[in-house]
Formats: C-alpha cells, structure tokens, sequence
C-alpha cells in the first residue's frame, strides 16, 4: 500500500496526491492498484504544480474524483450527464471568482479539448476527414522516409565521432522520437522547415508550465503572432496541407472564427506530436527491458501493431484524461455525485485493471485484446489524431528493429518517468547500437 493511500486509511481523507514528489510519480501505478481495489472512484485532492489554483478552471487545489477502474473511467469518458468545460456549470460569482488569465489564454477557451458538443462537433468535423485511418495509411510511406533519414542521420553523426557498431551512442528522444513526429505534423498543417525549431520551443515550453502566468502568456504570444503570420500567407498562396484547407473553411461561412482557427492549428501542432514522442520512447524501453517480446518482435515484424497497442496499454503516454464535471446529480456505479463536481478519469490505471486485462502488469506484444485499452480516451472526445500515431508508432517500432538490430540501454532504466504535466515518457534515452 502506498503512503498516500495509508494516509487515507488513517482519516485524513480525502487522499492527497502531490506530483510534485518524485516518489508519487514513481508509485502511482502502486497507488492506482490499491485504489481499484479499495475505492476505484475516490475523493482525492491532485497537486501538479505551485500553480494549481490557475490550472484547470480551479479544479486542481479541491476535492475530485479519482476515477481508476476501467469501468469507471469508460463511464466518465463516455456519459454525456459529464461536461469538458467546467465553466459552463459555475455560476457567475464563481466564473468572476477565477483567478484572471492573460488575453494571450482568451483564444484557447474554445479549443477541441475544453468543449462539448454542438461547438465540439462543430469543430471536430473540419478536421476529422483528415485524419481517418485510411488517410493517416497514406502518409505511411513519408513518414518511413523520415524515419529512415533521422537513422541515417543518427549514423552519420555517430561517424563523424569515430564511433563503430556495437558501440555507437544515440540520444532517442532528440534524435529521433522527437523529431518523427514533429516533423510530421508540421508536413501535415504546413509549417515551413526554418520554423519548426521555434514550435518546438514554444511548444515545450507551453508543456512543462500550462498555468496562465505572464511567462506562458509572452511564450503564446509569440507562438499566436507566429501563426497568425502563417494564416496570412496560406491565404495569399495556399498549398495542399491542413492549414490551407482550415483557413479555406473560415472564409467560406460562419464556421471558424479567427479564435477557433488559432486554437485548433496551436492544439493540432501540440496535441499532434509531444504524445507520439512519449510512445515511441516508451516502446524503445519496453522492448529494451523486454528481451523476449523484442525477439518475438525481430522474428515477426508483423507484431508491430501489436507492440503498439500493448505499449500505450502498458505505459499510456496520457495520464489521465481532462476532468470532467458532472451537468446534474448522478450516480456512477455505486457512488453519488453532485452536480458541478469533478471526476479524474486516469486512464493508466484504467488500462491496468485486472477486471478487463488478464495479468495487466504483463508486458504481451501479442496480448489478444490489448486494442482494448482506452490510451486515446473514448466517446466524443476520443483523441483526434490516434490513426497518426499508430501509423507513427508502427513505423517507428520497425524501423528501430530493422536498423539498430543491437540497440541497449546505455543505462539501466526500468521504466518512462510520470511528469507532473501527466505525459508519462522519458525526456532523455541513451542508446548504444
């Protein structure tokens, strides 16, 4: 039993989590085992950052639900009695009440992953015919192009060192986890090559600090004027890519403000690649510490899919879903919920809920229903982009295989890291191949 649930046990309910201690976020799959067990929908007070009072809409700093078992979370993800703005169930002295945030924050209100539907499904239209299964199939042979580059590269500069096989080093998350889909979702909206450096900083930047402060607000700033410039001259020549085709649609009727236009390309660039990073670092370490399915894998490289499937099953990049609030006075299985409270749907612990996965803590590249798990979330606010990072995920799984047949560790590391901001991947991996 962890210490946060002993605490809990002893009254000093309801239990707190601090991810702000390293210990925490190393035992959280401990302490969501011991919550499925004991409350799988718990009352628990979650603490991210000294900032917790500016990040989700106030809900961080005050008692929520903790959603753990599969069951649970499939209910909040799923029952349209819960809402993903939680402003729209404040009354006015509570929204007046919120801490101010930046104007720089004011186009992010209405973004993909804070509205419900009609707006939601509004918005999500414009974008869903682009990211179909069978179109994110068809950018299958680029993004193994790029991915073959970023090995040759990785060879290339390991070269220029005077380093030979086996004992080559590669720094995975910058060499190439990153840069895969990075450079993918900027072909894809059409962000030129010069600028991509400049996402990815801001983009970083907006991920390690979410709470409207002055700093985020200048960093938004910047990344706003920066793709408002962009808007601009896919207007005045506009190609074959996703941007053109948005800015297209906001010009042809009362369907994208120039708000909903900025916040849909800003999450799209955001949303669009840091979780593909995190899958791919974590199938590296999940075969790396997984000889056996790794040899299952070289042998049958058809098993890619399933070394996906199993791995954001296993290490789901993702946390915890955004909160949900609760429209009207509910029950979710056995518990009552009033209106206006939060729920927490973890998603982690979800996918490790022995109720639905057989011997969960098992790593199974060839597990039958590991497509089973929910990493990408459910109902209408199913991750946009999961096609692409399937396709990514797959591309990357063979592609490291086929290339860096020796690929180690060239330090011990067990598992990918929980960060506060909820995205459970390594910010560094060294290899030697």
């Amino acid at each position: 039993m962890t210490d946060a649930i002993a605490d809990a046990d002893s009254g000093s309910c309801p239990l707190h989590i601090d991810l702000r201690d390293p210990h925490a976020r190393a035992t959280m799959y401990d302490t969501y085992a011991a919550l499925r067990e004991r409350e799988p929908l718990a009352p628990a007070i979650m603490t991210f950052s000294d900032q917790d009072e500016l990040v989700f809409t106030g809900t961080l700093g005050r008692e929520v639900f903790l959603a753990t078992s599969y069951d649970a979370v499939l209910e909040a993800l799923t029952d349209g009695r819960f809402s993903n703005d939680a402003r729209t169930m404040m009354t006015p002295e509570q929204r007046a009440a919120l801490p101010p945030a930046p104007d720089a924050f004011r186009p992010l209100d209405r973004n993909l992953l804070a509205l419900d539907p009609p707006d939601h499904t509004r918005l999500r239209r414009l974008v869903q015919p682009t990211f179909t299964p069978q179109g994110m199939e068809g950018w299958r042979p680029r993004i193994q192009a790029i991915a073959d580059e970023l090995i040759d590269d990785a060879e290339a500069a390991a070269a220029a060192r005077g380093e030979t096989a086996p004992n080559r080093a590669i720094e995975l998350v910058e060499s190439f986890a990153y840069p895969l889909p990075m450079t993918v979702i900027s072909e894809l909206l059409g962000v030129p090559q010069e600028d991509r450096e400049k996402v990815r900083a801001w983009s970083e930047a907006l991920i390690e600090n979410q709470a409207p402060t002055p700093e985020t607000g200048a960093v938004l700033d910047e990344f706003a004027a920066f793709l408002h410039g962009l808007f601009d001259e896919k207007r005045e020549r506009p190609a074959d890519d996703l941007t053109s085709a948005l800015v297209r649609a906001g010009e042809e009727g009362d369907r994208l403000d120039d708000d909903e236009l900025l916040s849909m390309v800003f999450i799209l660039i955001v949303a669009g690649h840091i979780t593909t990073v995190n899958l791919i670092g974590n199938i590296a370490i999940a075969l790396l510490n997984h000889p056996e399915q790794r040899a299952r894998l070289a042998a049958n490289p058809d098993l890619a899919r399933g070394a996906v499937e199993e791995t954001l099953r296993f290490w789901s990049p993702v946390e915890m879903a955004a909160p949900r609030t609760a429209r009207e006075d509910l029950t979710l299985g056995s518990t009552g919920i009033d209106r206006g409270r939060v729920i927490f749907p973890a998603l982690a612990s979800a996918n490790r809920d022995a109720a639905r996965f057989v011997d969960p803590a098992r790593f199974d590249i060839e597990r039958p229903d590991a497509n089973r798990h929910i990493a990408f979330g459910k109902g209408v606010h199913l991750c946009l982009g999961a096609p692409l990072a399937r396709v990514e995920g797959q591309v990357a799984t063979s592609t490291l295989l086929r290339r860096l047949p020796d690929m180690r560790l060239a330090y011990p590391i067990d598992a990918p890291p929980l960060h506060p901001s909820l995205l459970r991947g390594p910010d560094r991996l060294d290899l030697l191949f």
